[in-house]
């Protein structure tokens, strides 16, 4: 990563704050627009809701019945990102299905507010359903088939910042915002800090754009500013096993539990709704997993056979303009508030929303920015791929080194990288070998991602690659990792020798680096410990308290 001088000695046309995918489709709109824009996140890119989610490319038919306008927008946003992301979107399709307990009223309601909102709703015969997802519960009573498809939220961001990134944009992680300064009632700079450093700085800038998510209320804090922002915690489940290969939604008003989503070999059951005033309340517990469970057995009789992977939560950003809205009961639509209204020119904030307009939030974004700088330009991210077809003589040579089922994985995430990783493997052909082979990672993959600059840790080459996310939750690729840190002499900031000649020069970081990684996939593991999960995680304790003593336990 550079230096943050480097930031700091030249004057931005727009700070972008939030690395999640609202922000990163800000940056890249601006960027295509030819506005000199830079994004700054306070941790790694998609730490935040984008990556704490259940996945879900929106047909609009769940928001249908309560809010057309959401519903609309979510159908037309869908198609446009099957269209321009493709290498971020599996097209899963997914059904809407009734059970006994939900009243046949509101399956009459739905399906009229669908076919307003030019949703396809198409109805299907419980034996139509049954033979294509036979896991379903045998006393279901109706099916629809809508447009619902799997979308990864880690790639997405990434594709869009790298593809910002190509039109001249800049963007910097690891980077907090203490306060957003202005003179005159206007905004003149962002003052930051290096969270990994301590180092400070100021940047210059003519306008900011609060993209923060759940923190978009404590930022706003800095500028003096208030905005009505209520996180709210949702709680998900992931499965070792891809029982369903369709999205299936419950088909009645929107409540927990309510949705399953496939994405590769897992399914994933979200989502609950409790009221936070955290926005970094993301710790699920083991009382939510269970009422998950117990609504998600009325879809899934068998659900307790299938292994749990992990559990994990994030943070819904909802505004409301109604104080005593709050949970389910707040909007899922977006807002751009433009301060200048408060008398405050060069700022302002967008919120609420969904993962799958993130586009058109970013558009609207930049819309209003672009008003106030005077760029005439028009927006054309809703035309232009992420990440363009790669070419068939680097298809070719990728063929000749990567392992065959390894590919097409690695090409559909590494987006920019993909080529640098073909040459890492031509030079060495012995880096195909798989470093993680739940998710197909070669050492060459995971060489190319720990040697960029945003790369500080295995949590951050994690979300790139995947990498312990599979069904061993870094049990065994977490050791390799370090060892393949040690070997290229990768990850420097957080790999230096104590000097005190008492470890042999061993990196003192080496240690750290691989607790760091363990505790976060522990977080997830922890409220699901039974069964199956509980005997895995007794295996890496053996290895890593026992075995390798990574507690530092005494003898």
């Amino acid at each position: 990563m550079q230096e943050l001088s480097e930031y700091t000695k030249r004057h931005w046309d727009v700070v972008v704050i939030g690395g999640g995918a609202t922000g990163a489709g800000t940056l890249r709109d601006l960027a295509m627009r030819g506005v000199k824009a830079l994004l700054l996140e306070q941790r790694d890119l998609v730490h935040g809701t984008s990556s704490r989610f259940h996945g879900l490319l929106h047909s609009g038919a769940r928001y249908a019945v309560k809010d057309a306008e959401a519903g609309r927008e979510c159908i037309e946003e869908n198609r446009i990102l099957r269209r321009i992301g493709k290498h971020c979107v599996e097209e899963t399709e997914g059904f809407f299905v009734r059970t006994p307990e939900d009243g046949a009223d509101f399956e009459a309601t739905w399906v009229t507010a669908c076919d307003k909102c030019g949703i396809e709703a198409t109805p299907l015969t419980v034996k139509e359903a049954r033979a294509l997802e036979p896991n379903l519960a045998d006393n279901i009573v109706s099916v629809y088939r809508v447009p619902d498809s799997a979308v990864d939220g880690f790639r997405l961001v990434w594709q869009n910042v790298q593809n910002a990134v190509r039109h001249g944009a800049g963007f910097r992680t690891y980077t907090e915002v203490t306060s957003i300064n202005s003179a005159n009632g206007q905004v003149t700079s962002v003052s930051v800090r290096d969270s990994r450093t301590g180092q400070t700085g100021e940047i210059p800038c003519s306008f900011v754009v609060n993209a923060a998510g759940s923190w978009v209320g404590e930022l706003a804090h800095t500028a003096g500013l208030d905005i009505n922002v209520k996180p709210d915690r949702g709680t998900l489940v992931a499965f070792n096993h891809r029982f369903t290969s369709r999205v299936i939604n419950r088909l009645r008003k929107a409540s927990d539990g309510d949705i399953f989503v496939p994405h590769g070999s897992i399914t994933i059951l979200g989502t609950t709704s409790k009221k936070t005033d955290k926005p970094d309340d993301t710790v699920p517990d083991t009382a939510e997993v269970h009422e998950l469970l117990d609504i998600g057995r009325v879809l899934f009789p068998e659900i307790d056979s299938y292994r749990i992977l992990r559990t994990f939560a994030g943070t819904r950003p909802l505004y409301t303009a109604d104080p005593s809205a709050e949970g389910r009961g707040a909007s899922r639509n977006f807002v751009v508030l433009d301060h200048e209204k408060e008398g405050l020119k060069g700022m302002a904030t967008i919120c609420g929303g969904k993962l799958t307009t993130y586009r058109l939030m970013g558009e609207r974004m930049a819309d209003l920015v672009c008003a106030k700088l005077g760029v005439a330009a028009q927006c054309r991210t809703a035309v232009e791929p992420l990440v363009e077809d790669t070419p068939p003589a680097l298809l070719e040579r990728a063929r000749k080194v990567f392992p065959a089922q390894g590919l097409e994985q690695a090409e559909s995430r590494l987006g920019d990288s993909f080529a640098a990783t073909v040459e890492r493997l031509e030079a060495a052909p012995w880096k195909k070998a798989l470093l993680c082979e739940c998710e197909r990672v070669t050492i060459a993959e995971f060489e190319q991602v720990a040697s960029e600059p945003t790369s500080h840790s295995l949590n951050d080459i994690r979300r790139r690659t995947r990498m312990g996310m599979g069904t061993c939750q870094g049990s065994f690729c977490g050791l390799r990792g370090v060892g393949a840190v040690l070997e290229a002499k990768l990850l420097p900031a957080g790999m230096q020798a104590c000097g005190t000649g008492e470890c042999d020069a061993l990196p003192c970081g080496a240690p750290d680096l691989l607790q760091s990684f363990q505790q976060e996939r522990w977080y997830g593991i922890r409220p699901v410990l039974w069964g199956s999960e509980l005997r895995e995680t007794e295996l890496a304790r053996g290895m890593y308290g026992a075995t390798l003593n990574v507690d530092g336990a005494d003898e």
